[in-house]
């Protein structure tokens, strides 16, 4: 990154107004105030997702976590529409309930992650397209997140009965096979409860990662972003 003089004025999370000059972008944004103002930018999108997935119907209307549905749950999904629509909307719901017993075990991941940032991923943020922050989050919690709130969500949906309500819906095709790791003709549980775990991931992802293009001009601009 081409390095310039800057001077500027920004506010951090604290209102503190914090002048400087005299300085390369590179040297602000891997000191510990740029990795400061990062992280509070990651944070807040952390918070956005958290109260999203915290609000029911919030959830249910939010399109970031429409458009995480995974390939093979959207396919079961539109097999559904054609024999059992109003099971499509129930699966929605039982998936954001599951999203409001799950959030609590996402979110100390996500903030610890956050935390543990250091000046190289601040490099490589401050280098990179926006959303590189979200990036760097996602490639250091994904499969954690994912590990720690399948059984949840698995639980969630045997509550529900949804895999024995699919099964029965779509007795008799042939059409479910090879998905989900399941026969030809039923839904394996823990595969559903696999595939709704990665919505609910990638979705918080989506959110987080908006919020940081969304904010990213005006809190990481004085870094040379």
């Amino acid at each position: 990154m081409k390095k310039y003089i800057i001077a500027a004025a920004f506010v951090i999370a604290t209102g503190a107004v914090i002048n400087t000059s005299l300085q390369s972008c590179t040297t602000l944004a891997t000191s510990d105030l740029g990795l400061s103002v990062i992280k509070r930018l990651l944070l807040n999108g952390i918070d956005k997702g958290v109260n999203i997935y915290s609000n029911r119907e919030a959830f249910l209307q939010n399109n970031m976590v429409d458009k995480a549905l995974p390939k093979q749950l959207r396919e079961i999904n539109s097999m559904l529409e054609k024999v059992a629509p109003s099971l499509v909307a129930k699966e929605r719901e039982y998936i954001a309930d599951a999203a409001v017993y799950t959030v609590n075990i996402s979110k100390p991941i996500l903030v610890n992650a956050v935390n543990s940032l250091n000046a190289q991923d601040v490099t490589r943020i401050i280098q990179g397209e926006k959303g590189t922050a979200t990036l760097i989050l996602k490639e250091k919690t994904s499969q954690q997140l994912i590990a720690a709130i399948t059984p949840k969500v698995e639980e969630q949906l045997n509550q529900y009965g949804i895999t024995r309500s699919i099964n029965t819906a779509l007795s008799g095709s042939n059409l479910l096979n090879g998905l989900l790791g399941g026969s030809k003709t039923t839904v394996n549980s823990g595969g559903l409860s696999q595939l709704a775990s990665e919505q609910l991931v990638n979705g918080l992802f989506n959110i987080i990662e908006d919020y940081e293009v969304q904010n990213s001009r005006s809190l990481l601009g004085p870094l040379g972003k």
